[in-house]
């Protein structure tokens, strides 16, 4: 299976434009042969954009969503979409009656929305999306191409207890839409490489770029197979990052090295 991860740059609460970008890197993953591709987190109004979140919010059936599933479905390609901020009162399944969310939703090559995961972990530390969001609750997976796909986000990867439920629910494949800045390039590429390694899988940080008031996202957007080799990788400038990963890959390290059945 051939995966893209979409480093686009993301300009501060220009939505139009941001969504024209992803538009764009999704025709041109599938002009590419590419099966699955994966946007960054926040990629609509730009993570660090805290004041205009509400203003952008919207439904899972919104604009930006109903446009990327149309995208799937016309370049007969997979999308996880970044994330958005979700508007939680056009929903009746998320984990509060009001409020926004950071939404990843997985759309498949018709179009069809195959799984919504609602960013668990909210970043407190000089970010004030723990103020402004509520957390999610579920858990969602993903058949596709021979891989269990789940599906985590940005400041989720410090939380490793999470990996290990995505685990325990057969999971080979994590895709990570990230909005990760400077200066921590280095816990960028550590805790996604862990996250490979010690649950013997894929991992696929899908990383932005760009400046805003206080922050500037690093890229060096990466795919790490189940050994934690970096299969490809970004530097800091917008990019289309592809990878080809195959499913046996992980039965094969598993056998080869078999750690997890030594859990306790």
């Amino acid at each position: 299976m051939k995966i893209a991860l979409a480093q686009l740059r993301i300009e501060p609460g220009d939505v139009a434009g941001n969504v024209d970008r992803a538009e764009a890197a999704i025709v041109d993953a599938a002009d590419r042969g590419v099966d699955v591709v994966c946007l960054p987190e926040a990629f609509t109004v730009g993570y660090f954009s805290f004041s205009a979140y509400a203003e952008h919010a919207e439904g899972l059936s919104g604009p930006t969503l109903s446009r990327l599933s149309a995208a799937a479905r016309e370049n007969n390609i997979a999308v996880v979409a970044g994330t958005i901020i979700e508007d939680l009162t056009e929903t009746d399944a998320g984990p509060a009656a009001t409020g926004l969310a950071n939404t990843a939703v997985f759309f498949d090559r018709d179009g069809t929305r195959k799984a919504v995961y609602r960013k668990r972990h909210l970043f407190g530390y000089d970010s004030r999306e723990s103020e402004l969001l509520v957390p999610g609750e579920r858990l969602p997976t993903v058949s596709f191409e021979g891989f269990t796909v789940g599906l985590t986000t940005c400041y989720d990867l410090r939380f490793p207890e999470l990996y290990r439920s995505l685990l325990d629910a057969g999971v080979t494949l994590v895709f990570v839409p990230s909005a990760w800045p400077y200066p921590r390039v280095e816990h960028w590429k550590l805790l996604a490489k862990a996250r490979a390694v010690e649950n013997l899988w894929y991992v696929a940080a899908t990383n932005g770029t760009g400046a805003f008031e206080d922050a500037t996202l690093l890229g060096r957007s990466t795919v790490y197979d189940p050994w934690g080799t970096a299969v490809a990788s970004a530097g800091a400038d917008p990019t289309l990052v592809t990878a080809t990963i195959d499913p046996d890959r992980v039965d094969s390290v598993r056998a080869e090295f078999p750690a997890l059945d030594d859990r306790r």
